[in-house]
């Protein structure tokens, strides 16, 4: 498995070595870190499939992936957290307070990453069950659109080819999104309400084969010399 995840990988990487938005000559001196979060998490579970899955399971499993990965590929990583559970504070008391406090101590941890490169894990819902296929949001900062742009293109090209879907700007009303002043990219992979998607997206090696498009998009963004590993 590790052997066929490294050749499909590396095979992304050189099919489009060629669009890389960041030579190697402009990187910081300090070894970027890829800031893996996996959206929602504790009490807020985001959407929920028709079997009652919900979102935040989906993308914490995809978030562990990509994390491993990262760990095989020798790529610098944390996450924003690691488990279902978050350790609330007693003082935040309502559902409101505890989704404030769980997003501000994100912000906190990105913004204390010297040279950090933000990859957000979402899933979509949409009432309407037909809609289906990936969806890239970029943040504001520099590097964000053409991080985005490579990102969205690999999704298409390597798993949803008949997506008319494009990268758009994320909206402000998306917190995490907002505060990042470094590239940021949120990724809807896929549709929950989509009942055919839900269960590719619930399955162990369609989130593999996510985890492992969005690791050859990131190392097509920064080129992996100075990558090191953090735990």
């Amino acid at each position: 498995m590790i052997a066929l995840l490294f050749a499909a990988v590396t095979a992304i990487i050189l099919s489009n070595s060629a669009r890389r938005a960041v030579p190697a000559a402009a990187m910081e001196p300090c070894a970027p870190t890829l800031v893996i979060d996996p959206g929602h998490g504790g009490l807020d579970g985001g959407a929920v499939t028709a079997d009652g899955t919900t979102e935040s399971s989906i993308n914490l499993a995809i978030a562990l992936r990509l994390r491993d990965l990262c760990r095989v590929f020798g790529v610098s990583c944390l996450m924003t957290r690691s488990t279902q559970e978050l350790p609330y504070p007693p003082e935040t008391e309502s559902i409101r307070a505890k989704k404030v406090w769980d997003q501000q101590q994100r912000a906190e941890l990105l913004a204390r990453q010297q040279n950090p490169v933000f990859l957000s894990i979402h899933q979509n819902f949409y009432p309407d069950p037909r809609p289906s296929g990936t969806q890239v949001l970029y943040g504001a900062a520099e590097g964000s659109q053409d991080f985005g742009v490579i990102a969205h293109d690999n999704l298409l090209r390597w798993l949803c080819p008949d997506s008319r879907r494009v990268p758009v700007q994320a909206s402000d009303s998306i917190f995490l999104m907002k505060q990042a002043s470094c590239p940021a990219v949120l990724v809807e992979c896929g549709f929950l309400s989509n009942p055919a998607e839900a269960q590719k997206l619930a399955a162990g090696d369609y989130q593999t084969r996510v985890a492992a498009i969005l690791l050859a998009s990131y190392r097509q963004f920064i080129p992996p010399s100075g990558d090191s590993q953090k735990q």
